[in-house]
């Protein structure tokens, strides 16, 4: 960073001491989990909001001309193969879901089951109610999403305030700015998703018109360099919540911040996807049909609210060292003061 010693400057956060840090919060304010585990209860016992009988038919053509391209009978059973998931997917999809965070927007609450969505509970069948109106389907969907953002909005204002707790409390944000904040940073995440993903959903369909493999070479690329992004963008948040900082002063806050702690920050955001995915293999290892599934429901929304409380105290702590730094360097060099 600066041509400095290394022993001029206090050690940087440890990852460890920060996920101890989030834990140690959930375990004494258990109810910070009751939102994260409603919304799976909602998503497992809830009714269905189908929208396979929309979109099938539209999928369907679309598979059809593509199917045509297939060249041999190895591409045409890949391409069976893919079209059958696709198909379950859109079959099984629960429009309720867009709640849930599904790992797309920046904040929300974080489900496990709107990622697997539930066909069986204990009671039976789901109970589905088909939507085929395209302009429902759209009202709802935006309704759903916003209200997912601001449920998100408040679930962190609620997590990141146990977080400063009160010591911190001046730097507590507002309900409302948490609310505005949370839309601002989510429509500029939705303008990027946009700008991003159309053109390459393009080119993969081409791709796949063309070549399966070709286009399964080109998905696997795209998402190795998605990983690259994932460190810098991590914390677009949390300056929301912990620093009170606008939607996009937030975001160089991230980048900023990525830039001078880059690998222990990685270290951190891998530490963090790593649990998440390695145990929610686990969660998922009840059937939809036990009253089990209620330990793995509680158990995600307890790692993942613990997960985040330990964002929030990584990202606290690696501002005041950084703004600490800062002011050594300051006083050696006689540079200006540079805001963390």
């Amino acid at each position: 960073m600066y041509p400095q010693k290394l022993e001029e400057f206090p050690p940087p956060p440890g990852v460890m001491g920060s996920l101890r840090a989030g834990f140690e919060v959930v375990s004494s304010h258990v109810g910070l989990i009751l939102l994260p585990a409603a919304l799976d209860i909602l998503l497992w016992l809830g009714p269905q909001l189908s929208v396979s009988g929309l979109i099938s038919p539209i999928l369907r053509i679309m598979w059809d001309q593509a199917r045509a391209s297939a060249t041999s009978a190895a591409d045409l059973e890949r391409f069976t193969e893919t079209q059958a998931v696709f198909f379950e997917a859109v079959q099984h999809f629960n429009l309720l879901s867009l709640l849930g965070r599904l790992q797309l927007f920046p904040i929300g609450v974080s489900s496990l089951l709107a990622q697997k969505i539930p066909f069986e509970t204990p009671f039976g069948s789901q109970r589905v109610v088909e939507i085929t109106s395209s302009a429902v389907v759209v009202g709802l969907a935006f309704l759903l999403v916003v209200s997912g953002w601001v449920i998100g909005g408040l679930y962190f204002r609620w997590v990141s305030g146990i977080v400063l707790g009160d010591a911190q409390r001046e730097m507590e944000i507002g309900s409302m700015r948490a609310i505005i904040q949370t839309l601002i940073l989510s429509a500029i995440w939705v303008v990027g998703l946009i700008v991003i993903a159309v053109p390459l959903t393009v080119i993969l369909l081409l791709l796949l018109m063309l070549n399966p493999v070709l286009a399964s070479g080109a998905a696997f690329l795209i998402l190795l360099l998605s990983f690259w992004l994932i460190v810098p963008l991590f914390f677009t948040p949390h300056g929301i919540f912990v620093r009170r900082q606008n939607a996009l002063y937030s975001i160089f806050t991230s980048l900023r911040m990525a830039r001078f702690t880059l690998p222990t920050s990685g270290m951190f955001v891998v530490s963090v996807l790593l649990l998440t995915t390695g145990l929610n293999y686990l969660w998922n290892v009840p059937p939809d049909d036990s009253w089990m599934r209620l330990v793995g429901i509680g158990g995600h929304a307890f790692i993942t609210t613990a997960l985040l409380a330990a964002s929030f105290v990584y990202y606290r702590d690696m501002n005041v060292w950084l703004q600490t730094v800062f002011e050594r360097l300051q006083q050696k060099q006689g540079m200006p003061t540079q805001q963390a």
